[in-house]
């Protein structure tokens, strides 16, 4: 069990009566064989948790455990609640304060016989956001929070990268999610749900009529979508041979869009295919040079021939002074 997924189940058990597996294992995102191991866990470290089976069972955590919830303000149990945000999100969220106040008091209530342990917090540090990145430019995390908190629609200037200029829209905001480093909004737009990059947000107002979201869905199961739905709907596939030396580097760079045939590997080279959402995206494999042969399809072949020749154009002749 992560430290993050300990804390954050200690927490829902003190904050509630009682509660099913599958409430527990729904609230956390995990699956009900996890949240089982997770409550074996707990009661073999000597944890004072019950599970009580049957239509009326549940599982429930006696008084004194520690995480003593009755110090907490409402804002500090809010702020808590950000699991998983390293202090850069949750300062650009406006609670970092709030989170160590809240850490403090937690910490404080650590029962005798962990004194000799080192804190969490000294020995383990999270940062979610990816190499080389540029501060980002445009809305902040911190200056929307209030306004979708306040469950209302918003007025949007939006400046999407597929679009000559900026659009105006207006949205039903669900949250805010952080997502490898970048901050997101995610609304309904005519009842479509969609994700908007914070920095591509030029400007923003609040419309006095309450947010209209769909009644079965929350912030978590319409970002799980969108996410779920950008990692498998591709334009494209492209087939491709990428060298031995440069299969690593390629699964970083990306990701879950390229799967690996293990049924042809050699000790030369990889078959790999990689998913592309648009075929001006292929451009991405340039970089790799002679190290990737792209077998198909045709048109990926046919664009990143001409993009190469481009390229050569652009440096056949001597650079200007």
């Amino acid at each position: 069990m992560t430290p993050d997924r300990f804390f954050a189940l200690m927490l829902l058990l003190e904050s509630r009566d009682g509660a099913t597996t599958q409430e527990l294992a729904s609230a956390l995102g995990v699956s009900l064989r996890t949240i089982t191991r997770d409550l074996n866990w707990l009661r073999d470290a000597g944890l004072p948790v019950t599970v009580h089976r049957g239509r009326l069972g549940g599982v429930t955590m006696l008084p004194g455990s520690g995480l003593d919830l009755t110090r907490l303000t409402p804002g500090e149990r809010d702020h808590l609640s950000l699991i998983g945000l390293d202090e850069k999100q949750r300062t650009e969220l406006d609670a970092s304060v709030e989170s160590r106040r809240a850490l403090a008091k937690i910490a404080a209530t650590r029962s005798g016989r962990d004194h000799e342990l080192l804190p969490l917090t000294d020995v383990v540090h999270v940062d979610s956001r990816p190499w080389l990145q540029t501060r980002a430019s445009g809305t902040t995390p911190a200056s929307l929070i209030g306004s979708v908190r306040r469950g209302h629609r918003l007025q949007i200037e939006y400046a999407s990268s597929r679009e000559s200029g900026p659009r105006d829209l207006v949205v039903d905001p669900y949250g805010l999610v952080a997502k490898a480093g970048t901050w997101y909004l995610v609304a309904d737009c005519a009842r479509v749900p969609r994700m908007y990059r914070l920095e591509r947000i030029t400007t923003w107002k609040e419309v006095d009529r309450p947010r209209r979201i769909r009644e079965d869905q929350t912030l978590a199961t319409v970002a799980a979508a969108l996410v779920d739905q950008w990692e498998r709907d591709h334009a494209i596939e492209v087939s491709a041979t990428i060298d031995q030396t440069q299969i690593e580097r390629a699964q970083r760079i990306f990701g879950r869009r390229l799967v690996r045939d293990d049924q042809e590997e050699s000790v030369t080279g990889h078959k790999v295919t990689i998913r592309f959402l648009h075929l001006e995206d292929v451009r991405a494999l340039l970089p790799f040079g002679n190290a990737i042969t792209v077998h198909g399809p045709a048109e990926a072949r046919a664009h990143l021939r001409a993009l190469a020749a481009d390229l050569a154009r652009h440096y056949a002749s001597s650079p200007t002074s």
